[in-house]
């Protein structure tokens, strides 16, 4: 009774949080979209990131107010807020974006993630996040053409602010209970989905000053973390960060060089394997 009465509270604290952010980041696309000149548009998306930047400094301080947590942050301190990053990880629970932006929020510029089509007509969060120059991908096959503009235009924005674009590359949440139905060669993981990561490295490769590897795991919510965590039931956090280098291996002509292509499913089904047996040692599941 009391953990769903903290369920309610917390959910509801959630929701204020990103409703008055997705205002007033809502404020700064309106003023984006009607004075589209480039010192305007900077310093409009530098508002918004300051304005993400207090959410998740708000979702941290409520995190750790609602729960007992055991962080355990391994990596990350070469990084920097003035650099270029993208940043691909697992993806275990919905509440892996709260984790994530809690954890880089000091390390690297304000996370960037890429959102499905449907989500630009939800009230405000949509405006909100056009407004930070997130891409909007309709992730069909048929109209891959489209995704890969809505990279591209994304992505000459972030030329003008430091940002880290965020990649999950399973592209959804590897749960236990869809892992026991899946065809994956992995224990914890689904297998990559590289389209999405060779689009981004096609569109802005060269301006990345690195490439950061992401482990998420909840040792000991393993079934259920995002209510665990509203419910103030969640004991432990594994973050891994390992910065990689943005260099040959991984930035070059992947839809015009098969040579490079086999290379680079190679580079990103070795990070997954090494993943999942990192998973395999702290879950022991």
């Amino acid at each position: 009774m009391f953990a769903n009465i903290r369920l309610v509270i917390s959910a509801l604290l959630v929701i204020l949080n990103t409703a008055l952010t997705s205002f007033i980041i809502s404020f700064f696309a309106v003023i984006k979209l009607i004075l589209p000149f480039p010192f305007v548009k900077k310093l409009m998306v530098s508002m918004a990131n300051k304005t993400l930047w207090c959410w998740a400094t708000l979702n941290l301080w409520m995190l750790n107010i609602n729960n007992t947590i055991d962080w355990v942050v391994d990596g990350g301190e070469t990084l920097s807020q003035e650099k270029w990053y993208l940043l691909l990880s697992n993806h275990v629970s919905w509440a892996d974006i709260v984790i994530l932006s809690s954890v880089m929020k000091d390390k690297v510029p304000m996370t960037k993630f890429f959102l499905k089509y449907e989500l630009l007509y939800v009230p405000f969060v949509g405006l909100a996040c056009w407004g930070a120059d997130m891409p909007f991908m309709r992730r069909n096959p048929e109209r891959k053409d489209d995704d890969f503009k809505a990279i591209q235009k994304s992505c000459e924005n972030f030329r003008s602010v430091p940002t880290t674009v965020v990649n999950f590359v399973e592209g959804t949440r590897a749960t236990p209970d869809k892992l026991k139905e899946a065809r994956t060669p992995y224990q914890h993981l689904f297998k990559p989905k590289i389209g999405g990561v060779a689009f981004t490295l096609s569109a802005m490769g060269e301006l990345f000053d690195g490439i950061v590897d992401v482990t998420l795991a909840y040792p000991e919510n393993q079934d259920s973390p995002f209510i665990d965590m509203l419910q103030g039931k969640l004991t432990k956090v594994v973050v891994r960060i390992t910065l990689h280098a943005n260099d040959e291996k991984v930035n070059g002509d992947y839809f015009g060089d098969k040579v490079f292509r086999r290379g680079f499913h190679q580079w990103i089904n070795e990070l997954w394997k090494e993943k999942d047996e990192y998973l395999q040692r702290i879950l022991k599941r």
